[in-house]
């Protein structure tokens, strides 16, 4: 597909030299900037819901679970020490 965009002087002189420098089309290039923002984006995103999730407090089974999972570890280790 093609596209027209307007991008400042010393943009196109930096993806001119890149592209020379890679032995790439300046087409080339701006996909793989367009590539690199959208994954790094899609990242951010999945990094804000992980935080959103584990923002929230802990539900009463899962408190119990991580207790009884702390006394098992405990007792497992007082069983290696002897």
């Amino acid at each position: 597909m093609k596209i027209a965009i307007s991008i400042p002087d010393d943009v196109f002189k930096e993806v001119e030299r890149m592209a020379r420098e890679q032995k790439k089309s300046r087409s080339q290039i701006f996909v793989s900037a367009a590539r690199e923002y959208v994954r790094r984006s899609e990242t951010r995103r999945i990094i804000e819901k992980l935080d959103e999730v584990y923002d929230q407090p802990d539900s009463p089974d899962e408190m119990a679970r991580r207790k009884a999972m702390g006394e098992y570890q405990r007792k497992r280790l007082k069983g290696k020490a002897r």
